[in-house]
């Protein structure tokens, strides 16, 4: 399983949120290229990079920081926040990020983001659904986890059928930022109903048996934060453990 370590951006710095909240922010680097530095040297193939501004306003807001970051060192960068058209596909690609992270759009404009993955790859692509739990019903939720799609998890994933679609993030808002342990049962359930996706699991972990969980049920990767930031472990010491 492959970890993911976060860089999440606000104003230029790293920081993290509890429960995907922007009034509850921690900040944890100024200068998140350290902080990228930092996880390649212990061993990260991949880093998960979020432009929370761009989330919150809707539109691409520190796409020149992404791009910095991806041509300052030799690793994969999977980037999202604010992507809310093919242009924003395209220059996070052209800046040198590897997979492009979809949210919002993979929900209300599926005919669209099906265009984009035909047209460029399943592997250029993560569909990112961030769910709510409605009546323990999963939901993704929409502009920076501030509005209900309406429609389930289960309804907006059988809109990309077999084949189209390789990388999926789940994560379970209600956890994320909050260190509680990630939700297995919705993890679980998602293999169970797409066994062709690729998932990562993302929110709440807070452990090394939190990770060997995620790849014990088939998680292909996972997102980890907080747990990082805060010295609940290390990313070498989640990358060994999940090897």
């Amino acid at each position: 399983m492959l970890i993911y370590p976060a860089i999440d951006l606000k104003d230029g710095a790293c920081v993290r949120l509890m429960h995907g909240r922007f009034d509850q922010v921690t900040k944890y680097d100024e200068v998140p290229a350290h902080r990228l530095a930092a996880f390649v040297a212990e061993g990260a193939a991949w880093v998960h990079v979020v432009d929370l501004d761009g989330a919150e306003a809707g539109r691409a807001v520190q796409h020149a920081l992404i791009g910095e970051l991806a041509s300052s060192v030799d690793v994969k960068i999977q980037s999202g926040g604010g992507v809310r058209s093919r242009a924003d596909v395209d220059a996070l690609l052209q800046a040198g990020v590897t997979r492009v992270v979809v949210g919002s759009l993979a929900v209300t404009a599926p005919e669209q983001v099906a265009a984009w993955l035909a047209d460029l790859g399943p592997e250029s692509l993560t569909l990112a659904f961030d769910v709510k739990l409605e009546d323990g019903v999963p939901v993704p939720a929409l502009k920076g986890w501030t509005q209900s799609s309406g429609v389930d998890l289960w309804t907006a994933l059988d809109r990309y059928p077999a084949g189209t679609l390789t990388h999926v993030l789940i994560t379970d808002v209600g956890r994320d930022g909050a260190l509680v342990g990630p939700n297995l049962d919705l993890l679980a359930e998602a293999r169970r109903r797409r066994p062709d996706l690729k998932i990562q699991a993302s929110g709440g972990v807070s452990s090394l048996d939190d990770l060997t969980a995620c790849r014990d049920l088939g998680c292909d990767g996972a997102i980890v934060g907080r747990a990082i930031y805060e010295g609940r472990f290390t990313a070498a010491e989640a990358i060994a453990a999940t090897r």
